[in-house]
């Protein structure tokens, strides 16, 4: 049975990530990069699947961890009776070649351990051919080339990498496993001591950038901000959902989505939590990303994109892997990339806006991507699209998808050039249309609430985005019944969900961020204490290292969906933020 998500935490090196378990466990690597293929794979499946197991031999009485204060750098303390040893888990910067290193460290006592590497390439189905030589592993699989360095002999049975030994109070033994193509030189040996130091000095020079008196939760504004960061793929400044696939959102369910992507809808969020938190070089390249990203050509943008900024995401499955705690399938790619959403089209706008209130230094190319994308808007904004939440039934004209084309109008009209008079005045009449549209078919006069869409009885949790956006003022008497409606319907368990509960087994948990949605509307109406709670009741389901899924299952009292999820982590630190002192208009303005 797969461990519980809380049981993990995440380490990485700023191109890609692990998942390491409270016992000892890396269940869940992709290399080189986020959306590369996973040769450690337990984490969907077992350890047959792929995993790095490093523990006692003996049944272990007490886990502690922690993050090293203000880095990425995990230390795990094992009690048994035998002693006490700890696990130092990290990824180093990344040099010519990406690693992982495990430092074991004897506390008390003598402790007998055991190493279990078992990787297995393409997704859990393949084991490298491997081989031992002078106590070196060596494993290849067509592309792929991975070494292991121990300081104690491995032992090769079949296609499992092995050894024991004793952790001894005082003793610390490194073990590290590096990673290179396999057309290309064996990867590079890795001082353990001194990268340990570098990687820490990296993460804490990083993060000195916040000023932690800005908020009354500064450990976890900080820890939510080191999440992103590592989250972010240096090399481009693109930031992905999340570095897992296919963790349900329903318990054995089939709402498995791949979120090791970046997507334009989190644009806003993502560059104004930036901005807010103080991380200008991170805002603007991610401004960057996005310009590459869209390119030239707005009417063929995607909603989601490879961390490089690519566009193939075919989606398919994993049929080998029986997924986490029998959630099948497993799948790879998202096929929502080709979803046609209008209100993506108003996020790249909003998030261009925001960037130049801020600011960042205008190109000629962002110049003409917004104008050709208010160009594509004039044209597309009243159609039917799949929606915020990336349905796969039927198009539809959805609420919050015709508000984002009226902000993707209204950013447009703030930054006119020369000669642009009658270009402003057509979008005015634009404008004024949308938002009368809006106030009579996304309005439900006998419910007295907004609804998700046009002509429908159903509210939505996307509605609560309509103030941050600016659309309406929170405490607009429309405003305020939908906020109270969604309050009422959504709510379950103190936690705000995206659509009313269906019930049973199959059911999605709560969608984290909308909570915190709630409590920012809350805040604008001039309810901070009920803001928050909910910002308080948010951090309190954070596991022990603070980090946050996408969901909450409230029933089964567990963390649920995409782990860590970056949408969840942005709405930390803006909420944090927000109830702290004043930020920057996540409206653009």
């Amino acid at each position: 049975m797969s461990l519980p998500i809380e049981d993990y935490a995440l380490i990485g090196d700023g191109e890609t990530a692990a998942l390491v378990s409270r016992a000892g466990s890396v269940d869940w690597l992709c290399w080189p990069r986020f959306d590369d293929d996973a040769c450690l794979s337990a984490l969907l499946g077992t350890r047959e699947n792929g995993r790095w197991l490093i523990a006692p031999r003996a049944k272990v009485d007490l886990v502690e961890r922690r993050y090293r204060d203000d880095t990425l750098i995990l230390e795990t303390d094992l009690h048994t009776d035998e002693g006490v040893v700890r696990l130092t888990d990290f990824m180093p910067v990344r040099g010519r070649h990406p690693a992982l290193v495990r430092i074991v460290e004897g506390l008390a006592g003598a402790v007998p351990m055991h190493l279990d590497l078992r990787l297995r390439f393409d997704y859990g189905a393949l084991p490298p051919w491997g081989a031992v030589e002078d106590g070196v592993y060596t494993g290849m699989v067509g592309p792929d080339h991975v070494v292991l360095r121990a300081p104690v002999g491995l032992e090769l049975h079949g296609d499992e990498v092995g050894c024991t030994f004793t952790a001894r109070a005082g003793q610390r033994l490194a073990f590290v496993l590096g990673y290179g193509p396999s057309t290309g030189p064996t990867p590079d040996p890795v001082d353990a001591d001194a990268a340990l130091i570098a990687t820490e000095r990296y993460w804490r020079a990083w993060i000195a950038g916040f000023d932690a008196a800005r908020t009354r939760w500064p450990a976890q504004v900080k820890r939510s901000l080191l999440t992103l960061k590592a989250l972010v793929r240096e090399p481009t400044g693109g930031l992905i959902a999340a570095p897992t696939t296919s963790l349900p959102e329903a318990p054995a369910g089939t709402m498995n989505w791949d979120y090791r992507y970046c997507w334009l809808r989190d644009a806003t969020f993502t560059l104004g939590a930036f901005v807010n938190a103080g991380f200008r070089d991170e805002a603007t390249r991610w401004r960057d990303w996005l310009l590459r990203a869209v390119a030239g050509s707005p009417d063929k943008i995607r909603i989601m994109y490879r961390v490089d900024g690519s566009r193939h995401l075919d989606e398919w499955t994993v049929d080998a892997l029986p997924g986490y705690r029998d959630a099948r399938p497993v799948r790879i790619g998202n096929a929502a990339s080709t979803q046609h959403q209008i209100d993506v089209l108003g996020e790249v706008l909003d998030c261009l806006s925001l960037a130049r209130s801020v600011g960042i230094p205008v190109t000629e190319h962002q110049r003409a991507v917004e104008r050709r994308i208010a160009d594509h808007l004039e044209q597309t904004w009243s159609g039917r699209g799949s929606g915020v939440w990336e349905a796969r039934g039927e198009p539809r004209r959805y609420t919050y998808s015709k508000v984002m084309a009226w902000v993707g109008v209204d950013r447009a009209m703030r930054h006119p050039a020369p000669g642009d008079g009658e270009r402003l005045a057509r979008l005015d009449a634009l404008r004024t249309r949308i938002r009368d549209e809006v106030y009579r078919d996304g309005w439900n006069a006998g419910l007295g609430t907004f609804t998700q869409s046009y002509g429908g009885h159903a509210v939505d949790a996307s509605l609560l985005l309509l103030p941050l956006v600016g659309f309406l003022a929170a405490d607009e008497p429309r405003m305020a019944a939908t906020v109270d409606r969604i309050e009422r319907d959504l709510s379950q368990g103190g936690f705000i969900r995206r659509t009313r509960a269906k019930g049973g087994d199959s059911d999605e948990g709560a969608f984290l961020p909308c909570s915190l949605w709630m409590a920012d509307c809350l805040r604008l109406q001039g309810k901070p204490d009920k803001a928050e709670a909910y910002l308080k009741r948010v951090l309190g389901v954070a596991n022990d290292v603070g980090l946050l899924s996408e969901e909450y299952d409230v029933p089964g009292k567990c963390l649920a969906g995409n782990f860590p999820q970056a949408l969840m982590h942005l709405a930390v630190v803006n909420t944090a933020l927000g109830l702290s002192g004043p930020v920057v208009n996540l409206g653009g303005g």
